[in-house]
């Protein structure tokens, strides 16, 4: 089991922090890795094995990004941005992914991630349309899949079985992941994800490694340089598109525009790229509380001497949430329980 550390507490009291009492403990680990896959710092286990989950998805575009297949098909950078989306289902979500499948001669039935009530509809005071009826295209891995579908469609690959593991693109997938992260491909573990398609664990180090070298993509060479550098830009510059209206990863983005780029996974899971300072970070909440996550994420940043959750910022609202119940009165906080190690 992985060697985690207590990262977030949260606690119940009254008006005033002061009085406030532990109510739920959430362990972790955080790993901060440069982009040559040296450990800088940590909480925690670092090479805590982890399935990544949608922290994955540059990653598994890479692929298609590589082959060429954004300008075979004339993909705008915002359409890549898609390809790496965990998105809310709003219209322009909507309408991006259904302009990948146009464009690359595929159809919104042929997606096998299924459909669930867009993100954008579960969030605090929102609802869904009388009568609405949610489809694949609403989907939060409806980009991946699309871009999934536009691989098989360049290279004539079978699309009714695109997410059988020994399909051709979940080998090269499977093999761009281990790449990007450093890790070997037969070290992988496999599991399938809530879209349907393969994901995997790995080290917890090894997916920091990946977004260190997804931020540092700008100062090198190479085709895998030149994807991600793709990729990057395509997020860096389209954080809307990857996530949605009050998300974290849109959050994540804001707050450094064109220097951060982020990528949360379900279950605890958030990968940061820091272009500036070479850096890439991973976090884990092993009980897979998303508050907790964000939080431990903000304050990994600030530790590091980065501006981040101040008041004013776009991340403010993340670093340390009060509580409150239904009438609006305080009753405790989210606030951080660790130190970084630095190595």
């Amino acid at each position: 089991m992985p060697a985690h550390t207590l990262l977030i507490e949260r606690t119940r009291g009254g008006p005033d922090a002061a009085g406030d009492t532990v109510e739920c403990q959430h362990y972790g680990s955080i790993a901060v890795v440069d982009a040559d896959g040296r450990l800088v710092a940590s909480a925690g286990d670092p090479d805590a094995l982890t399935f990544a989950r949608s922290a994955l998805k540059p990653f598994q575009a890479l692929p298609f990004v590589r082959a060429g297949g954004a300008q075979h098909f004339g993909l705008p950078s915002r359409h890549l941005a898609l390809l790496c989306a965990s998105h809310s289902g709003e219209d322009e979500h909507v309408a991006g992914v259904s302009a990948i499948l146009e464009r690359a001669g595929c159809a919104p039935v042929e997606l096998q991630c299924g459909c669930h009530v867009p993100i954008a509809f579960e969030m605090p005071g929102a609802s869904a349309p009388a009568g609405f009826q949610p489809t694949p295209l609403h989907h939060n891995c409806s980009g991946k899949h699309a871009g999934f579908l536009a691989y098989c469609a360049q290279h004539r690959l079978g699309r009714h079985d695109y997410l059988a593991a020994g399909h051709p693109l979940q080998a090269a997938v499977r093999g761009a992941i281990a790449r990007a992260c450093g890790t070997p491909a037969e070290a992988l573990r496999i599991g399938t994800d809530g879209c349907s398609a393969p994901t995997y664990a790995l080290p917890l180090s090894a997916l920091a490694r990946g977004y260190a070298g997804l931020a540092a993509s700008g100062a090198r060479r190479g085709d895998m340089a030149a994807a991600l550098r793709l990729l990057y830009d395509a997020m860096v510059s389209h954080p809307f598109l990857v996530s949605g209206s009050r998300r974290s990863d849109l959050a994540f983005m804001s707050a450094a525009p064109g220097d951060w780029v982020a990528k949360v996974g379900a279950d605890g899971v958030q990968g940061l790229g820091l272009r500036s300072e070479g850096l890439g970070i991973a976090v884990k909440v092993s009980d897979g509380n998303m508050a907790a996550v964000y939080a431990a994420a903000i304050e990994a940043l600030r530790q590091l001497g980065l501006a981040a959750g101040a008041p004013g910022s776009a991340l403010h609202a993340l670093a340390r949430p009060e509580l409150r119940n239904a009438a609006g009165l305080r009753t405790g906080q989210v606030r951080p329980a660790f130190t970084l190690r630095r190595h």
